[in-house]
This record gives structure tokens, sequence and C-alpha cells, in this order.
């Protein structure tokens, strides 16, 4: 398969007789019994998308919506197929060596947008790059090849299932991130400027995955909604896309759970830095507190009155014993408080 262009596919009783064969031969093999097309197109331009807009009437707002960067993930019905929208999703992990200072807080997360439009005996894929690799959705297609007789909605619930699975591997490549993030917690060498940082690309990371994997219920429950009315399929499917929109509930809570556990990370960051502010300042003031005994006590030599042992070395010994009593004494209370 290649990478880039335009790739199509004619299977005839589920198995595959043509592929690679030109845009304008799409409608006849549309209207041939037993027949199912696919078609994939990789960074389209405008011309090829009205192109195939006219050869398969395909609604113009559907077509705009191909072209549009930030649109929504949607399903919507239309005369003569249903337009799905939806985003795959990839984290990718940092090379060993350092990063730069602008890819510290830089999202890992990689979004590919693949609008579909389904039609009874076919199904056409646009992506907006070859991030997404759809030779997996091939290969589950070709895993349940009896269900290719069912028509689009066979397609349809392949690229779906696919894309939800990688849902769940993001999902918990940012689980596995954040459990990283409470081990360092509480590590002796933990540093501070490192756990914010990654914190805060995490959070961001969370923030654009929560927005392509929760509307996927509504995508996947509205295309189980109308199955039957627009595939005619039956209710053999049923099951199937019953079971997608379980696995498209469990990555909306699962998303929603880390949503909490990184907020609770934070916090706790907050609170532990507090903690040891606390415990410096405590080290500090009890060091404080001992530097101030010889302080107090050889200050009694600047003064101008005599004081007991004044020019004698008996007054040299009782300060520096007094100084050094009452230090101990100090470094030995201050050491059972944990202060030092």
């Amino acid at each position: 398969m290649g990478t880039t262009g335009v790739h199509t596919v004619l299977w005839r009783k589920g198995e595959v007789t043509d592929q690679d064969f030109p845009l304008d031969d799409i409608s006849e093999h549309l209207q041939e019994e037993d027949s199912l097309v696919w078609v994939d197109i990789l960074e389209p331009d405008h011309g090829i998308l009205q192109k195939l807009a006219d050869e398969l009437s395909l609604d113009p707002h559907a077509v705009e919506d191909v072209i549009e960067d930030a649109s929504r993930p949607k399903a919507t019905m239309h005369a003569h197929h249903t337009f799905v929208s939806v985003y795959a999703t990839r984290l990718d992990h940092p090379g060993p060596g350092p990063m730069a200072p602008d890819q510290v807080l830089a999202s890992r997360l990689q979004l590919t947008k693949i609008s579909a439009f389904v039609l009874p005996r076919g199904i056409v894929t646009v992506r907006d790059n070859d991030v997404f690799d759809m030779k997996e959705v091939v290969r589950r297609w070709e895993d349940n090849g009896d269900l290719l007789r069912l028509g689009g909605g066979a397609l349809l619930h392949g690229l779906l299932d696919v894309i939800v699975d990688g849902h769940f591997d993001t999902v918990q490549q940012l689980d596995d991130a954040i459990e990283s993030l409470e081990d360092g917690l509480f590590a002796e060498n933990e540093q501070t400027r490192k756990t914010q940082q990654r914190t805060f690309r995490i959070r961001k990371e969370l923030v654009e995955l929560r927005r392509v994997v929760l509307p996927m219920r509504e995508v996947v429950s509205a295309v189980l909604r109308h199955r039957t009315e627009l595939h005619k399929e039956g209710n053999e499917l049923d099951g199937w896309f019953s079971d997608l929109y379980d696995h498209a509930i469990r990555a909306a809570e699962w998303s929603e759970s880390l949503r909490d556990m990184l907020t609770s990370i934070f916090e706790t960051s907050l609170s532990l830095q507090d903690a040891r502010l606390n415990t410096v300042m405590k080290k500090l003031t009890a060091w404080a507190a001992i530097i101030a005994i010889p302080t107090a006590v050889t200050g009694w030599f600047g003064q101008n009155v005599p004081y007991p042992g004044f020019n004698q070395p008996s007054g040299v010994i009782a300060s520096t014993v007094i100084i050094l009593g009452i230090a101990v004494s100090l470094f030995v209370v201050f050491k059972r408080k944990e202060w030092i």
C-alpha cells in the first residue's frame, strides 16, 4: 500500500479482485452485486475531493468538514451516505538524547484526522497525514472477512475499532507516565522543576486527548442508532457495534480518571514543596539557635565592665565550657525533634 495519494480496493464476495483502479470506476463498482469498494485518500487537494463528491453525490457540507482543520468528532446522516469524522491518536516517545528547551513542554500527542464517507457498498476514507497507518485496519478487515458481505457498515466498524484501540493505547501510555510521576514525588533526589514540567506536559496531552476521545461515545452511538436504516445489515452487526460502544465508554472514563489523578499529583506536589520548605526552615532555625550561643557568650568580652574571670584563664575556660555545653545540648534536642 502506498503512503501517499489515492489507494483503491475492490472486494467481491469477500475476496480482493482489483486494486488501485481509477476514481472514475468507483460508481460502476458500487452498483455491482456482491461488490465492496474502499477508497483511501491521503492529504487530498480540493480538486480530488470535488471530483469524488461529484461522482458519489457527497454532501457539500461533509466535504467542507473534511477540509476543516479543527472539526469536532461527529457522525452525521445524509441522503446517500453517512459521514464520520474522528481522530486517531499516537503518543511519541522522546529519543535517548537530551531534549531541547523548546521540546521539554511540547506535547508528544499526534493526531490524525480521519474522515469517512460510508456507502451501502463501500467506504471512502480521507486522512490528513500518514501518522495513522491503514495497514492495521486492513488486517482487521481480513481477520473478520466473513463480515465484509454486510457492506460498508462492516468496513466502518473495523476502522472505528482500530481507532478506539489506539485511544486505549494512548491512555495506557499516559497512565504509565502518571504512575512514574507518582513514584518520583517521594524520591529523595526528586527535582521539583522537572516534575512540574512533566506534569504540565502530561496535563496538556491529556486535555488534547480528551477532546477527541470523549466525543467517540456520541459517534459510535449515532452509528449504532442509525446503522440498520442506513446500511441494511439487519441485526448481525449489532453486537459488534455494541461492543465497540462499550470500548469507547471505557476509554472516555479512563481518561476522566487520569485527569483526577493528575490533579491529585499536582496538589500533592505543592504540599510536598511546602513540607520540604518547612523542613529547611526548621534546620536553619536550629542551626541559627546553636550559632547564637557562642555569639551571646563571647559578646561578654566586648563589655567595658569587668566580669567574673576577667583577665583570668579561668574566664576563658568557663566561657568555652558554657558555649560547648549549651551548643551540644541544643544540638541533641534538635536532633531528637528531627530538626537537624
